[in-house]
């Protein structure tokens, strides 16, 4: 009788715990992507060539400065670090090692005098480099304790967000007059904007992650065009909001997925990238609608698609991070499949979408 009992609470217990361990309900394909064109491409893996004893971790930052050289921001085993390779993939150094600054690596981006800019979201910290590997300003500080404060739960009122100081950054970008946008990220829900020398102008959302125009749901990236406008990954949202450079809203994008990253080209006609990522989770049931790149014009228009989600070369894990220095000639950061990929794309006439 007594085994009997048990066996019928182990039973229950199963039936009552089958939907926590259910999986989440698969979202639908983004509304561009029936008709977004596929763009052929082309991807190698075997690009960056590293010393025999360094190893890249988890794929979290890339970017290319006016010469060529690609660098990387990693999550290793021993903390964030920072890579410089060649215009051939030749590993060339490493960039701040040790650093009080790195702790876990969210971004790296190259401003237009090719000084290097990276996000640490563990320190809560935006660090800029000389393109010689000196700091020359930090943002943010890192908290005296570990560094990484834990989400809080659910229903925890959040505490204000302050001018100078970050929860859990996750990108950055520049306009012209080289005014700083930071997209800040994880514990605060918002983008802020600083002059060239790093003090602070004004901001948009707020310490609470929020679904109305001009709140954010984890802002994961953000990119500026040559008019100053700003374009930020809503990750959370399912949408790009693009403001103003006085962040005043004046569109949004919800037809590409969840932005994972964001990168706009250079040159007289800049293109939009926008990663609709395989989440970090690897659930199957979400990569079958998920993996896919979207090349946008500025005002929405989808030009084209490419990559599914996967674990060969030429698909994607999950893209964390897009250098689009190049139109055609991208590098893309993939947290979880540990790896830097370029992509070499081969645009046709294509028939735009929206």
């Amino acid at each position: 009788m007594r085994r009997c009992l048990e066996s019928c609470s182990v039973i229950v217990a199963l039936l009552f715990a089958g939907p926590l361990f259910a999986q989440r309900p698969v979202p639908p394909r983004p509304k561009a992507f029936a008709t977004a064109p596929d763009i052929p491409f082309e991807a190698s893996l075997s690009f960056l060539k590293f010393p025999a004893d360094l190893y890249l971790g988890e794929g979290i930052g890339v970017a290319t400065n006016s010469k060529g050289h690609v660098f990387t921001y990693t999550r290793s085993g021993e903390s964030s670090r920072l890579f410089e390779f060649d215009p051939n993939g030749n590993f060339i150094r490493e960039i701040g090692r040790g650093l009080y600054g790195f702790a876990m690596a969210h971004a790296v981006r190259v401003d237009s005098e090719d000084n290097i800019w990276a996000v640490d979201e563990g320190t809560d910290m935006v660090i800029k480099f000389s393109p010689e590997g000196r700091v020359l300003m930090t943002l943010g500080r890192r908290p005296e304790s570990h560094g990484l404060d834990a989400t809080p739960r659910p229903g925890t009122p959040p505490p204000p967000a302050q001018p100078y100081r970050f929860g859990r950054p996750t990108d950055i970008a520049w306009d012209a007059e080289g005014n700083i946008f930071i997209s800040d990220g994880y514990t605060n829900h918002r983008v802020v904007k600083y002059d060239k020398n790093g003090m602070y102008v004004d901001e948009v959302g707020s310490s609470t992650r929020g679904s109305e125009p001009s709140q954010f749901s984890t802002p994961h990236g953000i990119s500026t065009d040559a008019n100053g406008n700003v374009y930020v990954a809503d990750r959370g949202n399912s949408r790009i909001q693009v403001f103003s450079n006085d962040l005043v809203l004046r569109a949004i994008y919800d037809y590409v997925g969840s932005p994972w990253s964001l990168c706009i080209t250079p040159g007289p006609h800049q293109y939009l990238y926008s990663s609709n990522s395989n989440p970090d989770n690897n659930q199957a049931n979400i990569a079958e609608v998920t993996g896919e790149i979207y090349k946008m014009e500025l005002d929405g228009t989808v030009v084209g698609k490419f990559g599914v989600a996967g674990k060969r070369e030429g698909e994607f894990t999950t893209v964390h991070a897009i250098d689009c220095r190049n139109e055609n000639e991208l590098f893309v950061a993939e947290i979880t499949g540990w790896r830097v990929q370029k992509l070499t794309l081969h645009p046709q006439t294509l028939t735009s979408s929206r």
